[in-house]
């Protein structure tokens, strides 16, 4: 009895591995590739610079030209295979510090100075297109031509009035636990809850939601409803992004749409990435908070702080009351499953629907690329409206 129940967690184990593994030649990570995905904060590649970036399993440099446009190639030079970012940018092609041999923005070398005239080496480096958005670098790195840029493109962050920020921290875990968290409503009545509770938290209160769940032309969403004016409605986008709002810095202040990216760089960290649009209508004073607030706060990194977080429960920043210990108590719950959780352990309920809902999705579309049929032609929402609220009510995490 006890080898067939080993036997089937075995199973089971295996069965859910297809959602974390996200190499190349992995069934999620090649359904991951077809997707625009944001690799870095637009601020930290100046002109003429290049940082080392592992997007998915994959060494990359990306670099901006001596005219301010991005580019991003391979991470290691073909010659000797050291890294390229520790090289110079010439122009638009980066030069290998080691002998340098240089490339151009799509990974051809074009000078190997020590070769003399024996010509260009028929290998070249993988080279991948870029778009800036709304202060991220987004790449496609799947085959082919890459698709257009819609999914990205969120309208509530393109109205007139909208104040942008954005946001970056490198988490210690699977990617796919975070993303299984934002489509779980019930969480929020009691991680929000811990280290101290916030204006987040205090419009979530702590009851627990009625939950409902509809797939949409871009991904799902999510309607967790408390009582009658306390309603929590995101949006969460195939396959990777959520967009949820949540108050603004003070009671007056406009609420603020925030879109949060969690990408893969291996099986055992993720870089989030997000955008926050303090929505239009502000007074200048709100403005300036919004501004002053994310320039002093906005970088709080949770994994940073792991060995505090999980040593004392506290929290010790009294005057960040939003990104730090929002990301702080997700941090302590999605971290404390492990770097890679065992779901084949868990016992689910009636609660985790959401999870169940995107276990499915995703396993559905999994099925279909592996069949060698289409998967779902995904598709931005594109209303440009703001996700429904009312004064006091939680809307998301």
């Amino acid at each position: 009895m006890d080898n067939i129940l080993d036997q089937r967690r075995e199973e089971r184990a295996q069965h859910f591995k297809q959602l974390t593994e996200c190499g190349r030649c992995k069934p999620m990570g090649r359904l991951l590739r077809k997707f625009w995905q944001p690799v870095a904060l637009a601020e930290d590649v100046a002109a003429g610079g290049a940082i080392p970036l592992v997007i998915m399993g994959e060494e990359l440099t990306l670099y901006r030209g001596e005219s301010g446009a991005l580019h991003l190639v391979g991470g290691r030079c073909a010659h000797r295979r050291t890294q390229l970012h520790t090289g110079w940018v010439v122009g638009e092609e980066i030069r290998c510090i080691y002998h340098g041999w240089q490339f151009d923005g799509k990974g051809a070398c074009t000078s190997r100075p020590a070769e003399a005239n024996t010509g260009m080496p028929r290998t070249a480096i993988p080279a991948y297109p870029v778009r800036e958005y709304m202060g991220l670098v987004f790449a496609y790195l799947g085959e082919g031509a890459a698709p257009e840029f819609d999914l990205p493109r969120k309208l509530q962050l393109e109205r007139e009035g909208t104040v942008i920020a954005n946001g970056r921290e490198r988490w210690d875990n699977n990617w796919f636990q975070q993303v299984e968290n934002s489509l779980d409503a019930v969480h929020v009545s009691f991680v929000h809850m811990a280290l101290k509770v916030g204006p987040f938290g205090q419009a979530v209160t702590d009851a627990i939601p009625e939950l409902s769940y509809e797939e949409t032309s871009a991904g799902i969403r999510q309607t967790a409803r408390r009582s009658e004016k306390n309603v929590r409605v995101s949006d969460w986008t195939f396959p990777n992004n959520n967009h949820v709002t949540v108050p603004g810095l003070t009671p007056d202040d406009p609420w603020i749409d925030v879109f949060v990216w969690m990408v893969p760089n291996d099986e055992l960290n993720t870089t989030r990435f997000m955008i926050y649009g303090q929505q239009p209508g502000a007074s200048e004073e709100a403005r300036a908070r919004f501004r002053d607030y994310f320039a002093k706060y906005g970088k709080y990194d949770p994994a940073e702080h792991h060995d505090e977080l999980f040593a004392s429960r506290e929290w010790k920043n009294p005057e960040d009351s939003f990104v730090g210990l929002t990301a702080a108590q997700d941090y302590l719950s999605i971290r404390g499953q492990a770097r890679i959780t065992a779901r084949e352990d868990e016992i689910l309920g009636r609660s985790d629907l959401g999870i169940v809902t995107l276990r499915k999705l995703f396993f559905r579309e999994l099925e279909l690329q592996e069949a060698g049929q289409p998967t779902k032609a995904w598709r931005s929402l594109h209303d440009g409206s703001p996700l429904p609220k009312q004064p006091g009510q939680e809307a998301a995490s």
